[in-house]
């Protein structure tokens, strides 16, 4: 009976009972499964996105924005704009502690991960969820690498799948040390620097094999965000980055608490543009000029300027030498200069003191109240309607409607010739005549001749009253130097492309000049103002064996102080003054503005092929641009409204070029109009 019954309750088929999985082989056996469908998703995951991955072959091909290259006259390199690259360096010939600076900051595991560092992953994934936002990222240097190369900065899921899968790519390929010899060399570092040398020569000036501890950490400090913590644009931030990457250098055993020391005792200087860029406000003023000329470059430009670099180190090398010498003693703080032949092409331009302090471009930009310089176009209107240097004005108490103009030592010289009240800068004189003459009229002189800015017609643009750049003025006063012909100051000759295809050449289909001032008046204009240089208030701006001639210029309070003289087809303006508009101790024309104009000319006068200053209107004189380009002049076309008779020229005086003297200018040259409200220039 029991054997029977031991035989129903046997399973069908035989066989005996299942033996039950342990836990262990459970788990894996599930683990295999799971496995297997995790592999194929994974795999069919990463086919999907890896359907539109971007060519590796040319990983070593660089690609870059175009460059321009700015030119002097001559041909001597200016400055390039635009992207910069450096030959590669290589690894080994960098301090130790160069690369390991963006290991410490941007992938400590560098060396231990497949590309991608599963352990940050989740670091960084805990961070962001306690935090709520985004917080941080996880990136590798290999993945920086592969993004850098390859991708787009979007922030995507197929853009960040592709990057991981482009990551682990690059490991398989390259060794760790060559992946990151190609992170440093490509690394976009801001200010248009690509790769380790190309940074270290735009913000340090020197070699990447010359790079110290801090400047190390500086750079590698960009990473986080080249932009934000750039030195250029916020230095504080910058130091606090860099000052963080020594720290994490110090952990990381790169550099020791002793090094970090010292390079937190050794100040880092940053150059705001590279040693061999030079002539950087003309560049600035020209830059957007080429874009609108050609266009956005599709490829390498050259741009041929009419800069003179000789003669441009004269003009900055004067003006930092005088606002240094007079920043303390007489609170002068910027000054500028503009100085051109007699085409209008721009021979020298500084924009400030010191570019790396102030980018604002006070030769173009800055609108100042000229003061006395402004008096010769009301001379030239009274002489162009019959007037002669020789004629006679009471220097007197004069009543202009509701104005009072008074000389600035409240003293009256009584009758004195014209040529005596410009040299010595007369208010009254120059009122009256203004008066006489119509203050329109002075306007519409002053913009025939170069002055483009808003002139109000009031009684005190007679004393300067209206606000002008150094550019304005060194083109206004061009017509006195060159034979009474126009010029607009211009800084562009030609722009070709790298392969030499001509762009833009500013010889073609080039204006016929335009006659301003006629005879009689050219040569009485410049007889008077010869002698502003012999015994008035410019005696300090005089050069031994020279033909000069020019006006001094101050306003009231001593806010500005110009100089603006010429000499046969070529003219110089220099402005003195202070940012914020306040006063300077006493600086007149006379003073600190003539010491720049005589320096920069005595240094730039010898190498210039300059004439006598003409006396005869009909005669076009551009030496200087006919001894560079072999060109002549177009015929000259004249100006509607202008006298036509052109007396005999008129010789300069021989006591025009006296020793220089340190004369001190007569104070009557101060303007103590009721000036028109001055716009603050723009630090």
């Amino acid at each position: 009976m029991a054997k029977g019954q031991s035989r129903r309750n046997q399973p069908a088929g035989g066989s005996g009972p299942k033996a039950r999985r342990s836990p262990l082989q459970a788990l894996v056996y599930w683990g295999a499964v799971l496995g297997v469908w995790g592999l194929i998703f994974l795999t069919a995951f990463f086919a999907m996105f890896a359907t539109d991955l971007p060519d590796t072959s040319k990983i070593f091909e660089v690609k870059r924005q175009p460059s321009i290259s700015y030119l002097d006259h001559s041909g001597g390199l200016v400055a390039v704009r635009g992207t910069q690259y450096a030959p590669p360096i290589n690894l080994n010939e960098l301090p130790a502690y160069v690369p390991e600076a963006f290991i410490a900051i941007e992938d400590r595991r560098f060396y231990f991960h497949p590309g991608f560092d599963p352990i940050g992953i989740v670091r960084t994934a805990i961070n962001n969820a306690r935090a709520g936002r985004i917080v941080g990222g996880a990136s590798t240097i290999t993945q920086q690498l592969a993004r850098n190369l390859f991708l787009t900065p979007d922030q995507t899921i197929r853009r960040k799948v592709q990057e991981l899968i482009l990551a682990v790519w690059l490991e398989m390929k390259f060794s760790k040390k060559e992946i990151l010899s190609l992170y440093l060399n490509r690394v976009y570092f801001g200010a248009g620097a690509y790769g380790i040398e190309a940074a270290s020569q735009r913000y340090f000036n020197k070699p990447a094999t010359k790079l110290s501890v801090g400047e190390a950490a500086l750079l590698a400090g960009l990473m986080k965000g080249p932009s934000r913590y750039s030195p250029l644009s916020d230095k504080a931030r910058a130091e606090r980055r860099a000052t963080i990457v020594l720290d994490e250098m110090v952990e990381t055993h790169a550099i020791t608490p002793e090094q970090r020391d010292l390079a937190f005792s050794t100040p880092v200087r940053v150059s705001p543009t590279l040693a061999s860029q030079r002539a950087q406000y003309f560049i600035d003023w020209i830059d957007a000029e080429v874009r609108s000329l050609v266009g956005q470059p599709t490829e390498d430009l050259v741009v041929e300027t009419t800069i003179d670099l000789p003669v441009q180190a004269s003009a900055e090398r004067s003006i930092r030498q005088i606002v240094t010498r007079d920043v303390t003693a007489r609170g002068v703080q910027q000054a500028a200069l503009v100085a051109m032949d007699g085409e209008g092409r721009i021979r020298a331009f500084v924009g400030g003191a010191d570019y790396t302090e102030s980018q604002y471009n006070r030769a173009s930009d800055s609108r100042r109240q000229a003061g006395s310089a402004f008096k010769p176009f009301v001379y030239l209107t009274a002489m162009e309607i019959g007037r002669t240097p020789e004629d006679k004005m009471v220097d007197e108490p004069v009543t202009i409607g509701d104005w009072v103009p008074r000389n600035y030592t409240g003293k009256y010289l009584g009758e004195i010739t014209l040529t005596t009240a410009l040299a010595q800068s007369v208010n009254t004189v120059a009122a009256r005549l203004a008066n006489e003459v119509g203050t329109n009229n002075v306007a519409a002189t002053a913009k025939r001749l170069g002055i483009s800015s808003r002139i109000q017609t009031g009684p005190s643009i007679a004393l300067g009253a209206v606000e002008v750049s150094p550019l304005e003025m060194a083109q206004a006063y061009s017509p006195f130097a060159n034979g009474g012909f126009s010029v607009k100051g211009y800084g562009i000759e030609r722009i070709r492309t790298a392969a030499g295809k001509i762009l833009y050449d500013h010889n073609v289909a080039r204006p016929k000049r335009v006659q301003v001032i006629g005879g009689p008046a050219l040569p009485a204009m410049n007889t008077m103002m010869r002698e502003v240089l012999v015994s008035g208030t410019g005696t300090r701006a005089r050069i031994g064996g020279y033909d000069l001639a020019g006006k001094t210029g101050t306003t009231s309070d001593y806010r500005d102080a110009w100089f603006v003289g010429y000499t046969g087809g070529f003219t110089a303006a220099v402005w003195v003054g202070r940012d914020d508009n306040t006063p300077m101790k006493k600086v007149t024309g006379g003073g600190a503005p003539a010491e720049i104009w005589r320096d920069f000319m005595a240094a730039a006068l010898p190498r210039l092929n300059v004439k006598p200053i003409p006396g005869d209107a009909q005669v076009a004189v551009d030496p200087i641009g006919d001894l560079l380009d072999g060109t002549s002049p177009e015929p000259a076309t004249p100006v509607e409204g202008t006298p036509a008779a052109a007396p005999a020229p008129v010789a300069a005086p021989a006591s025009s070029s006296p020793p220089i003297a340190a004369t001190k200018p007569a104070a009557s040259d101060v303007s103590k109009a009721a000036p028109a409200p001055v716009r603050e220039a723009r630090p």
